[in-house]
């Protein structure tokens, strides 16, 4: 019995990675996104590791995890990976409340993001 093989989320000379729930904002995990975005796997993890944010070690994680996908899981080879998207978006938000002057609160929220990062084999130059 069990359950029909679902279909695969990306192309056949892709792989991908996904982390769910990082502590920080969307908009400052973009930031950081960015500067991977169209880079060689190789450049984007040397440039990810000099990086002084400190969300840049998660995105190193992930990105870590979809290069080890696509030679384990998919046999691409990793000398010829870039990455090709690398998307974020809203996760979950924490909502917090600070006491404020004469009997009023103020919200403080925590965002979580989550983080996809798809690498693509680049196609052999003749």
């Amino acid at each position: 019995m069990g359950k029909a093989k679902s279909a695969r989320p990306v192309a056949e000379n892709e792989a991908y990675a996904m982390a769910r729930s990082i502590r920080t904002s969307p908009r400052k995990l973009n930031e950081v996104c960015g500067l991977i975005r169209g880079r060689g796997a190789e450049t984007a993890l040397a440039e990810l590791s000099f990086c002084k944010r400190k969300v840049a070690e998660d995105v190193r994680k992930v990105l870590q995890s979809a290069i080890a996908n696509a030679e384990n899981n998919h046999q691409l080879d990793v000398d010829r990976l870039y990455v090709s998207e690398a998307s974020v978006g809203k996760s979950l938000v924490m909502k917090r409340f600070r006491p404020r002057a004469r009997g009023s609160v103020g919200r403080i929220d925590k965002p979580f993001s989550r983080l996809t990062v798809v690498v693509r084999e680049r196609e052999e130059s003749a």
